[in-house]
């Protein structure tokens, strides 16, 4: 893939994968870093993506390079940074902040869900788990949302 090919579908798609990997690792330096990294791998390794499957198969890269990222020596023994995005309104931000205490796979699925619109068929394509973890995982994190919440 050439370079004007992978500059077009960053200026599609970088912000979805920029806000997936925030989800992910509730970092914006780190974010950042996967964004780049993954669209820094379609040049580097000449990938051919699928017309109509770019963005899945970005957002996959970016879920997998966040993975990685999360189990780093690096990730593990250091403090996080508070992470900044852009909210609509404070009850945003606030609900952000909820879903953030979850454990990112649990983050990564609502993420896709509710942020991105994707259907459970595709976010289970995109993680590269089955359509019933993600309804399992959906679940749980809606019960530790309903906790969190006091929502009876």
């Amino acid at each position: 893939m050439d370079k004007w090919e992978v500059g077009k579908l960053y200026d599609t798609y970088a912000q979805d994968v920029y806000r997936l990997s925030l989800s992910y690792l509730r970092n914006t330096q780190d974010a950042e870093d996967v964004c780049h990294g993954v669209f820094l791998t379609l040049v580097e390794k000449d990938i051919a993506l699928f017309p109509g499957k770019e963005k899945a198969w970005l957002l996959k890269a970016a879920a997998n390079a966040c993975k990685n990222h999360l189990k780093s020596f690096w990730k593990l023994n250091r403090e996080e940074l508070d992470d900044r995005m852009v909210f609509a309104d404070d009850g945003d931000r606030e609900l952000w902040a909820i879903v953030g205490t979850l454990p990112p796979k649990y983050r990564a699925v609502i993420h896709l869900y509710y942020y991105e619109g994707y259907p459970q068929d595709e976010i289970a394509r995109i993680l590269g788990i089955t359509r019933t973890a993600v309804q399992t995982r959906m679940q749980r994190a809606r019960n530790l949302l309903e906790k969190e919440l006091n929502i009876p």
